[in-house]
């Protein structure tokens, strides 16, 4: 869980702790835009390239992290890997936050649509991610978890596009990591009762794997 989340508190610690002169030069050295804005629009812009650029690194590396210390990368961290390398890069190539803005919403769609694709062909492919955390549960606490995970990502990938569209960026940082991560591991907890009517055997512990906050 710590190797999932990590990207979102390197991303975090960078955009609101870094000095914004310091990320201006390192800016600077590798294109000349910032030279023709005001300075706040300069700041802003220079912490999103940055504070993205910081995201890619750090989600790569929990990545290999994930594959050395685990034996293997989740499925679920290699689709947001890869989204966001993909649209992280298309934000510093063409200065432009929307598109990390936009991934989270892209993420959790795609997740509901193959949740939503599970349910309606009768394949467990949530039991697939997700079995060994769930020793126990029998199908119908299967379906009933997949259900739940489905309406909870389209939930959120509206709530994503209505943060992001609505706020600024610093505001839709902050959501990312007190947002977006208590409100997934919160729901995780709000299925314990349901989990265990339905076999799910604790053992006095809780579920270590859960799905991503982005």
């Amino acid at each position: 869980m710590a190797v999932d989340y990590a990207p979102l508190v390197v991303f975090f610690l960078v955009n609101f702790l870094a000095p914004a002169e310091p990320m201006m030069r390192l800016v600077a050295q590798f294109s000349g835009f910032l030279s023709g804005m005001e300075r706040l629009g300069a700041i802003v812009i220079a912490r999103v390239i940055c504070a993205t650029g910081a995201f890619i690194l750090a989600t790569i590396v929990a990545m290999i992290v994930s594959r050395v210390k685990l034996g293997h990368v989740s499925p679920m961290l290699w689709i947001s890997g890869v989204l966001v390398v993909v649209f992280g890069g298309l934000t510093i190539y063409f200065h432009d936050p929307r598109f990390i803005q936009m991934k989270p919403t892209i993420v959790y769609a795609a997740f509901a649509a193959v949740l939503l694709f599970g349910l309606a062909t009768g394949r467990p492919l949530l039991q697939g991610l997700l079995g060994t955390a769930y020793p126990g549960l029998s199908a119908d606490g299967w379906r009933k978890l997949t259900r739940n995970w489905m309406l909870f990502f389209l939930a959120m990938a509206v709530l994503n596009e209505v943060v992001w569209r609505s706020t600024n960026w610093n505001f839709w940082v902050g959501f990312k990591l007190w947002g977006a991560i208590p409100l997934t591991l919160g729901f995780a907890l709000a299925n314990m009762p349901m989990l265990l009517r339905h076999g799910f055997q604790a053992g006095g512990d809780l579920p270590q794997d859960v799905p991503p906050a982005d």
